[in-house]
């Protein structure tokens, strides 16, 4: 498991699963001859996505930002379409630490779509059931208000599965939240209309987890929006604004989904001038990494 210290904080990856999708929709209207040149994609036009969970450790606490694609939850059916080739282990990943899920004092979801909820909930005695007991998961109002009430377009993403059974454990905020000195979810909404992302400030130290405004180095382009957008004109603006802000404090951007990194840190003009590579390892035939 890989890990960056930043400050105060320190965040290590865990192990939330990996899917496929179709390259063209994660890349919405960008021509698959210039996003291929910066994220490769299979015979299947698809290209591969984590939906690894960070184990945040700030001042004695320790924080999960989201909540990996679940162990068991998905069908066969969605599964293949999904090109899921590996499921959670995040339990396991947090044995691996010396931790359980008992020492997570709160969980904060960037959002509430399926990829990073389903890690929420899991499968238990014939019922569902929560993987963090007892603990506050934070997330913006409005994202909790759609989860509920999902529309035509977002009800495909929003599963009764993965709050119906914790439904108490939510707790909801409006455009701003501090979650501990320095540390703060942003409202931003484009990705969905309560997107949310987190701000960490130490001194000269920063980071910017931009979920899934930027879910890859390769969406770094302000323009380069996602089909699964609901908002795509507002995730333009807010990707521009934070990545200004990021840039012009020198700051670590964090990733979710990128499959080969999972920080980088650009110059004043947008060039990498440090990284964190996500170690790769091939899959067995049951998708179980090796």
């Amino acid at each position: 498991m890989e890990s960056l210290t930043i400050g105060r904080a320190k965040l290590t990856w865990l192990n939330g699963g990996v899917n496929h999708l179709d390259g063209g929709a994660m890349f919405g209207v960008v021509p698959k001859a210039l996003w291929s040149k910066k994220y490769p994609c299979n015979e299947k036009n698809q290209i591969e996505l984590r939906t690894d969970p960070i184990l945040l450790e700030l001042d004695g606490k320790r924080y999960l930002v989201d909540s990996g694609i679940g162990y068991g939850k998905l069908t066969e059916k969605q599964i293949r379409n999904f090109g899921v080739a590996e499921q959670s282990s995040v339990e396991s990943s947090l044995q691996e630490l010396g931790l359980s899920v008992a020492d997570i004092d709160a969980v904060l979801m960037t959002h509430l779509h399926f990829d990073h909820a389903c890690g929420l909930t899991k499968w238990q005695d014939n019922m569902l059931t929560a993987v963090f007991p007892d603990t506050p998961i934070y997330v913006n109002q409005t994202e909790w208000e759609e989860m509920r009430n999902p529309n035509i377009r977002s009800v495909n993403t929003y599963w009764p599965d993965n709050w119906q059974p914790i439904e108490n454990q939510f707790v909801s905020f409006e455009e701003q939240l501090s979650i501990a000195p320095g540390l703060e979810m942003i409202h931003t909404g484009g990705h969905s209309n309560g997107h949310s992302i987190l701000l960490f400030k130490d001194g000269i130290d920063m980071f910017i987890h931009m979920a899934d405004l930027m879910p890859t180095h390769a969406h770094q382009n302000k323009l380069w929006a996602l089909a699964y957008d609901d908002y795509p004109v507002t995730s333009v603006h807010e990707k521009q604004k934070w990545m200004e802000y990021g840039l012009e404090h020198n700051a670590w951007y964090t990733f979710y989904h990128d499959a080969y990194y999972r920080a980088l840190k650009f110059d004043k003009d947008g060039n990498p001038q440090g990284q964190v590579e996500r170690a790769r390892y091939p899959y067995t035939e049951n998708g179980t990494s090796l």
